[in-house]
């Protein structure tokens, strides 16, 4: 279990300890939502969690099948609903690998990628636009 203490620094910013390593993230409000959009909004976050959890448990899959992937990285980004209650309505993700990888290699990456425990804690109303890029 990880542990966390959030505190409300003014302005609509946040700083968010991971108590086991100290290590500290920083969030705003958006601009878009009365805030001054220095650093990741907390919906940025899941957004992008999701992207470093894919990729994550993608490494996982890598090592436990011995894949050859030389590299990974993603491009995320988040689309807020128009429509009351704010949230998240989709979020459209491309991961690109770099490595020399066959169909059956693909297909272990991608089923991966679709077991990450932060795409099945999101609510199934959000929409996930995610591709593959293999070079």
């Amino acid at each position: 279990m990880s542990e966390f203490k959030i505190s409300y620094k003014g302005e609509l910013r946040t700083e968010m300890e991971h108590l086991d390593s100290s290590v500290k993230i920083i969030t705003d409000a958006p601009k878009d939502n009365q805030g001054l959009g220095r650093s990741f909004s907390p919906t940025d976050l899941v957004a992008s969690s999701l992207a470093s959890c894919m990729i994550t448990i993608i490494g996982i899959a890598k090592r436990t099948h011995k894949l050859n992937i030389e590299h990974m990285d993603a491009r995320v980004s988040k689309v807020m609903s128009n429509n009351p209650p704010r949230r998240i309505s989709e979020i459209d993700l491309s991961i690109n690998i770099t490595g020399q990888l066959d169909v059956k290699s693909r297909t272990i990456i991608e089923r991966a990628a679709h077991t990450c425990p932060v795409h099945n804690s999101l609510h199934p109303d959000i929409k996930i636009k995610l591709s593959f890029i293999y070079t």
